[in-house]
C-alpha cells in the first residue's frame, strides 16, 4: 500500500463502530485539538462527559483513537487513525448495511457541521467571510475522468498535510479549515 492510500475498512463491526454522529465529532475535535480529553470534548461538542467517554471508548475499542499515556485522572485521547475509509464493492449485506450507516452518520455530522459554520459566517473576520463559501457543478464525465478529477482534487491538498500533525508546520494565522468533496453520480433514468 502506499503511503498515500488509505485502508479500507472491511469489518461491519468496525463499521458499526462508525456509525454514530458524535463519534464523527470526537474524531473531528482530536484532528482539529490534538490530544484531548473527554472533558474537553465535552465542551467543545455541547455534550454529556460521560457520553464523550463512552463514545471515545467505543473509537479506541476498534482503533480509531487512543488515550494518552499520563499522569492525573484526566486522560487525553489521540487520534490513531485519521482518515477512514469504505467501499461497498465486494461487500456482503451485513458490511453493505454497516457502511451504509456510517456513511450516513458521516453525512449528518458534516451536513450539521456545514449548517452551522454556515450560520457563524457573518461573524467571521471579512478576510474569512470572503474565501468561504460554496461551489456545486455538473459535469458529464465517464468513470475515468471522475477518478481523475477527485485525483487531482486529493493532490491540490498534499502540500498541508503535514499541518494536521505537527503545529510547528502551520504559519502564523492558519485556521482549520475544512473542504468537503461528495462526488455522486445521477441516477439512470432509462
Amino acid at each position: 500500500m502506499a503511503d498515500d492510500e488509505v485502508e479500507l475498512i472491511r469489518d461491519p463491526k468496525t463499521l458499526r463502530a462508525l456509525a454514530h454522529p458524535l463519534r464523527w465529532k470526537l474524531i473531528d475535535v482530536l484532528a482539529t485539538y490534538g490530544a484531548t480529553t473527554a472533558t474537553r470534548c465535552a465542551e467543545l461538542l455541547g455534550e454529556s462527559v460521560a457520553s464523550c467517554s463512552y463514545h471515545l471508548n467505543m473509537l479506541a475499542q476498534y482503533g480509531f483513537v487512543a488515550e494518552v499515556p499520563g499522569k492525573g485522572r484526566q486522560k487525553p485521547w489521540r487520534l490513531v487513525r485519521r482518515d477512514q475509509s469504505w467501499s461497498s464493492i465486494g461487500m456482503d449485506d451485513e458490511t453493505a448495511l454497516a457502511a451504509e450507516a456510517a456513511g450516513d452518520a458521516f453525512l449528518e455530522k458534516e451536513f450539521s457541521s456545514i449548517r452551522e459554520r454556515f450560520r457563524g459566517k457573518d461573524r467571521e473576520p471579512l478576510h474569512w467571510r470572503e474565501v468561504t463559501g460554496t461551489f456545486a457543478t455538473l459535469e458529464f464525465l465517464t468513470p475515468a475522468e471522475a477518478a481523475e478529477v477527485h485525483a487531482k482534487i486529493a493532490e491540490l491538498f498534499k502540500p498541508y498535510a503535514d499541518r494536521v500533525e505537527n503545529e510547528e508546520n502551520r504559519p502564523e494565522g492558519a485556521r482549520p479549515v475544512r473542504f468537503f468533496l461528495a462526488t455522486t453520480v445521477a441516477p439512470r433514468r432509462d
